[in-house]
């Protein structure tokens, strides 16, 4: 199993703490917005004496209430077509399971969430990388890239919309183009969509939104960073295909049922006024300019603004961001401070790409935010010198 490039620094980060640092955490989507308080009061006053499994599709009330949520937004499904799973991360791993046998091959952008390395480990199946540059921030690659790529044991493409790492925000027209090579060539599409609702420049186009491959297509979505819920644990796979389903909910019943009480956050969250996101869009986008201008303010740096979710890729001045990352927490302070970063050659796929980029979370506020760009300017001119 590859180690998380998002995780992996943390035993120098806690180092670093201990020796009286304060560590501004930029590495990890740990949205620090409050969670729903009416999620977290019913799972407070719930009332029942037994703690039981679900139903291992997941609740059906919540269930209902998720295809509705669904319907509100233009997706149309109904309850029956979704599982609910033990986070995002269990219903991409079902959907590989589903659909992809040992030796299969997956085409993914690059660079991509670093735990589908970990997965497909785990289901014995080849990730392709198609590469994406930030010379054009991250845009989808060209279908003649994808063609390149594709071979007699090509089963699915994913995507991650808005992108993790990237914060790309895929268009429609990019999206028709993917559903092209999808229908051309009778691929999956896994779509993960965990960032749906932070979108700040354009509107989000879902997968099961594209007409003629409705077949084709597994959406894989999570409460976790709509309801900054995520130790809540819980997702969603929804396909239109019943015999995906069918595979999948087999996966389900083996490891019983999905958790009780992030159903009840969850269900209890999709009550919240339509206007919930307003502010949290507004704040997010508020932290991603001062980001993104500060970072493009500094000597040497480049980072392109990015469309959506709470990430943004830059390219340093430096050789080895690996090195640079470990050297932050190592050996460097700034007035008792210094910064986390997540090294970008752990999102790549390809050796030696990303070994001059980082990504950032602009999980904390614009304060905070200034502080660690202002430390990150002096560590860039002390590790350069």
């Amino acid at each position: 199993m590859p180690a998380s490039p998002i995780r992996k620094l943390v035993p120098y980060a806690e180092n670093a703490k201990k020796k009286g640092i304060k560590v501004y955490h930029l590495n990890i989507g740990q949205p620090d917005i409050e969670t729903p308080p009416a999620a977290l009061d019913a799972v407070r006053h719930s009332d029942f004496r037994v703690l039981e499994y679900s139903h291992s599709a997941g609740n059906e009330t919540y269930r209902r209430k998720l295809a509705a949520y669904y319907e509100g937004i233009g997706i149309n499904v109904d309850h029956t077509q979704i599982l609910i799973t033990t986070g995002g991360s269990e219903a991409i791993f079902f959907g590989m399971m589903s659909c992809l046998d040992a030796g299969d091959e997956v085409i993914v952008p690059e660079p991509f969430y670093a735990n589908y390395n970990g997965f497909a480990v785990e289901a014995g199946i080849t990730i392709v990388p198609v590469t994406s540059g930030i010379d054009t921030g991250f845009a989808l690659p060209s279908i003649a890239d994808f063609e390149k790529k594709i071979t007699p044991r090509t089963r699915a493409v994913i995507i991650c919309n808005p992108n993790n790492p990237t914060g790309y925000l895929y268009r429609r027209e990019e999206l028709e183009t993917l559903a092209d090579i999808v229908k051309k060539h009778n691929l999956y599409l896994f779509s993960d969509e965990a960032y749906r609702e932070f979108c700040y420049d354009g509107s989000h186009t879902s997968a099961l939104q594209l007409p003629g491959i409705e077949q084709n297509v597994l959406l894989m979505d999570t409460i976790s960073k709509r309801y900054s819920a995520c130790g809540a644990r819980i997702g969603a796979l929804v396909t239109k295909n019943r015999q995906v389903l069918d595979t999948a909910l087999k996966f389900a019943q083996a490891r019983l049922s999905p958790p009780s009480f992030g159903q009840i956050a969850g269900e209890a969250a999709l009550d919240l006024p339509h206007d919930y996101f307003d502010a949290t869009k507004a704040e997010y986008k508020l932290r991603r300019d001062t980001l993104v201008k500060r970072l493009n303010g500094i000597p040497g740096v480049v980072c392109p603004n990015p469309g959506g979710a709470f990430y943004a890729m830059a390219k340093l001045p430096v050789k080895n961001a690996d090195h640079f990352c470990q050297w932050l927490l190592e050996s460097f302070s700034y007035e008792n401070q210094t910064v986390m970063l997540a090294p970008a050659s752990g999102f790549y796929s390809t050796p030696g790409l990303g070994m001059d980029e980082v990504r950032l979370a602009y999980v904390l506020n614009t304060d905070a935010i200034n502080k660690a760009m202002d430390c990150l300017e002096k560590a860039l001119e002390q590790y350069r010198g």
